[in-house]
């Protein structure tokens, strides 16, 4: 065997040691990583605290400038296991009291952190209509959906700020839970078996919020001392705002009103 034979099969040797101890390397490296331990979300921060001998509260009136237009009627017949009352829930104004306005602080709490809400709260699914219309809801609260009605129903949120689910729900399945990590206000909820169905659920970070009950009334208890924004907001009115101050155990009533547009 001549040197030139011998240079070219110590050239391969050398060329496939070099192969293996690379590929032995990254395969270390991948190892390593893959031993190594996921970061860790940072925890959440602890609740700002709140002097209960100070806190104060904001009551008031949400009322129609005009008259409610009336009820646009719904068809269910597409299913025979819907009974329910079949009229929409867009504008409910009962001697020009407001319904289903979502109130809450918009603005004055400034970095204030809140405990999340250790109980859920319920959407319920009952002559094929949600229940309620308007929610409010904590980010990261935990929302139980549960289905009354005899039939199946797709819920379906549809936001703008969250993730898009939809969910197929049978007649007496068990719940499901659901909660929504960002802020958002008005975020539409659907079925895509029974398409009159429709509600909204809003998300925000304190618990400084609450729905206008058939009187229009709602009140907001807890504040601490400090100014304020509230929003007001309708599902097709849109929104408006009004700033108030709370001294400390201050009580104050702040009524609002919309307009047909």
């Amino acid at each position: 065997m001549n040197n030139k034979t011998w240079i070219a099969i110590l050239s391969l040797l050398a060329l496939a040691l070099g192969l293996l101890v690379g590929c032995g390397k990254k395969e270390g490296a991948e190892s390593q990583s893959a031993a190594t331990p996921a970061a860790t979300q940072p925890a959440a921060a602890p609740a700002t605290p709140i002097d209960p001998a100070t806190v104060a509260s904001v009551t008031g009136t949400v009322k129609l400038d005009g008259a409610a237009p009336k009820a646009a009627k719904i068809d269910m017949s597409q299913d025979p296991a819907c009974k329910g009352a079949n009229t929409a829930e867009t504008i409910i104004a009962d001697g020009g009291n407001l319904a289903n306005v979502f109130v809450y602080v918009k603005e004055g709490l400034g970095d204030r952190t809140f405990d999340v809400p250790k109980d859920a709260v319920t959407i319920d699914q009952q002559g094929c209509k949600y229940h309620p219309h308007v929610l409010g809801v904590m980010t990261g609260q935990n929302i139980q959906i549960k289905n009354d009605d005899p039939t199946t129903h797709n819920i379906h949120p549809t936001p703008a700020a969250n993730r898009e689910w939809n969910e197929s729900q049978p007649p007496q399945a068990a719940p499901i839970e659901k909660s929504f990590a960002r802020e958002e206000v008005m975020l539409p909820v659907k079925c895509n078996q029974h398409p009159w169905m429709k509600m909204y659920i809003n998300v925000v970070k304190s618990p400084f919020y609450a729905v206008t009950g058939p009187d229009g009334k709602y009140e907001i208890k807890g504040l601490p001392p400090g100014d304020y924004t509230l929003a007001f907001v309708q599902e097709k009115l849109g929104e408006q705002t009004q700033k108030v101050t709370l001294a400390a155990k201050d009580s104050k009533t702040v009524d609002a009103a919309f307009k047909l547009q």
